[in-house]
């Protein structure tokens, strides 16, 4: 098992790079594909009110899945830098603390969540036609927080060690499970919303138990008791790069909020076309995500290493993959855009024109600008994976800035479109951080192995 370990710190950048991004890559598709089933299956059995309340209930979503994903590539950092050192113990040490942190985290954001679902729907003005289901919706997903933990955190440990394919076959087997359930719950035993909230969740716990059985067989990986203790400075360590990176994900979606917030004064049918080009900006997002995970494991073993001028190698031909593959992926959408659009859609054929026009205008304007969400990926992973969460941080801050004033003022300028560049707003503020960022932290970690080697 241990075979699937990649060490980053010798050989082609670029080729590490991109045969570990590709497994990542494929599993993010299969994640991205029982997400866009959930909607396909909400869309065309229980129609356009239905898809309109999952919208609704979109960004507290991802608030909660933002802070997860935090916390857990936090902890993946640090991981990662003590694996490229070949420091085996102090790894089993960091990963036994990253359990018990993440699941006392697991508990206060259950309890978080669940108490701030129906205030945030109605700060938000969701309409009173779907305000119902995007509860349920929200309620039953945020019951469910620990399992969605658990699978991050397992294999956020399996990706810093360089295995990106144990966590695709989990995905893959965790869609699989996802679209069975979802038919028989939604479709035969018609359990609606809930059925596929609950799909989802299943399916999660599936890739989480099998993420789980594949580190127990990584021999140097094998746990005490003694590696759950949190003691010293390791479990500071771990929340000061875990909560920014969770902090950071919260504001970006906060921001996504009050995106929402102006969208749910346009009416039920522009909510369901954003919705429906929103879950395909996971779709454009996937070869993204996959390349920062990447970079984030790359930079990390190779700072672990002290090898400053590989991780400059290797981010500029990270951005270089990317900009081609987002190339690549916008013209895809432009081209068979209104064709992928037309599967999540259902109504009156007045309805599904108009639904369809908002999505394909909303899916347009992102292909177009989609390097820019690129460089954005790539850039704030190296930082993170060199250590530095606070710049990234940031960034994230810039995001929320530009996304919010953007959402809110540019509509009252141009009309209901307005609201499409946000997005594309919110990715130029943090682009502009982030560039300027990588500079200062590489010349400060060139500085400090100077001055060590010096010593």
């Amino acid at each position: 098992m241990t075979a699937r370990v990649k060490v980053m710190t010798e050989g082609r950048p670029a080729a590490l790079i991109l045969t570990f991004a590709l497994p990542l890559m494929l599993g993010n598709v299969f994640q991205q594909l029982y997400t866009v089933v959930d909607t396909m299956v909400v869309g065309k059995v229980l129609g356009v009110t239905a898809l309109a309340a999952v919208g609704a209930a979109d960004w507290m979503n991802w608030l909660m899945l933002g802070i997860i994903q935090g916390i857990t590539q936090g902890f993946g950092i640090l991981m990662a830098q003590e694996f490229g050192a070949g420091r085996h113990e102090e790894l089993r040490k960091t990963v036994g603390n990253a359990v018990l942190l993440s699941f006392l985290s697991s508990l206060v954001l259950v309890c978080g969540g669940q108490a701030i679902a129906r205030p945030v729907l109605m700060l938000l003005q969701t309409p009173p036609e779907i305000i119902g289901n995007a509860l349920l919706y929200l309620r039953i997903m945020y019951l469910g927080v620990p399992v969605v933990m658990s699978y991050n955190l397992f294999a956020t440990v399996l990706r810093s060690l360089g295995d990106g394919r144990t966590p695709l076959y989990a995905m893959i087997a965790a869609a699989l499970v996802n679209i069975a359930l979802d038919l028989l719950f939604v479709l035969g035993f018609g359990l609606g919303i809930g059925g596929a909230a609950a799909a989802t969740l299943i399916a999660q716990l599936f890739s989480s138990l099998f993420c789980l059985w594949h580190i127990r067989k990584i021999a140097f990986l094998s746990l005490s008791v003694s590696d759950f203790k949190m003691e010293g400075t390791r479990p500071v360590k771990l929340l000061m790069l875990g909560f920014p990176m969770a902090f950071q994900n919260a504001v970006i979606s906060i921001g996504g909020m009050i995106v929402q917030f102006v969208v749910n004064g346009f009416g039920v049918i522009f909510i369901a076309g954003f919705t429906a080009s929103n879950k395909l900006y996971g779709v454009l997002e996937v070869a993204a995500t996959s390349y920062g995970y990447s970079m984030v494991t790359y930079a990390g073993q190779n700072l672990g290493a002290g090898k400053l001028s590989r991780i400059r190698k290797g981010t500029r031909a990270a951005v270089l993959i990317s900009l081609i593959t987002s190339a690549v992926i916008a013209a895809v959408m432009l081209l068979g855009g209104r064709a992928i659009l037309s599967c999540f859609i259902s109504g009156t054929p007045e309805q599904f024109e108009q639904t369809l026009q908002v999505a394909y205008y909303y899916l347009a304007v992102m292909s177009i600008f989609l390097p820019v969400l690129y460089i954005l990926h790539v850039t704030r992973s190296a930082i993170q994976g060199m250590g530095n969460t606070v710049l990234p941080m940031l960034s994230g801050v810039a995001e929320f800035i530009m996304r919010a004033v953007t959402a809110v003022f540019l509509p009252m300028l141009i009309g209901e479109t307005g609201i499409f560049y946000a997005e594309i707003m919110a990715w130029l503020g943090a682009d502009v951080i982030l560039v300027c960022s990588y500079f200062v932290v590489m010349k400060k970690l060139h500085k400090s192995l100077e001055r060590d080697m010096h010593l």
